[in-house]
């Protein structure tokens, strides 16, 4: 079950990739912002509680597709463009162990425990 989940996940790391580079955009743009969803652990500086609400708001894959739909129908590529990277992001994270979090801790996510197999 979870190779056909993280073929899945790598699909829609696909999907992301080829959205953003149907967009105007130069394509190194893509490798340079891929990790900008992760600013949404800046607010577990403040606590985890907070952190878990900006973490989970820049990697729940809803508010991806909401930018991606944005951009396709008010056609302004910025939102495509940024959807497209928290798309790609957030299957990337999930390929890789790293789910949306509780608010008790970092480690402990919709995905398991980070760092218990």
């Amino acid at each position: 079950m979870k190779t056909l989940l993280n073929l899945e996940e790598a699909a829609e790391f696909a999907l992301g990739l080829a959205l953003f580079l149907q967009l105007e955009y130069a394509w190194w743009w893509f490798p340079v912002l891929l990790l900008a969803p992760d600013v949404g652990m800046i607010g577990y500086l403040i606590n985890s509680k907070i952190g878990a609400f900006t973490y989970n708001l820049t990697h729940h894959k809803a508010v991806a597709i909401s930018f991606i739909l944005v951009g396709l129908f008010v056609l302004t590529d910025i939102y495509t463009a940024i959807g497209a990277i928290m798309l790609a992001h957030s299957a990337m994270d999930r390929i890789f162990g790293y789910g949306l979090k509780y608010s008790d801790r970092f480690q402990h996510t919709h995905l398991g425990e980070i760092g218990n197999n």
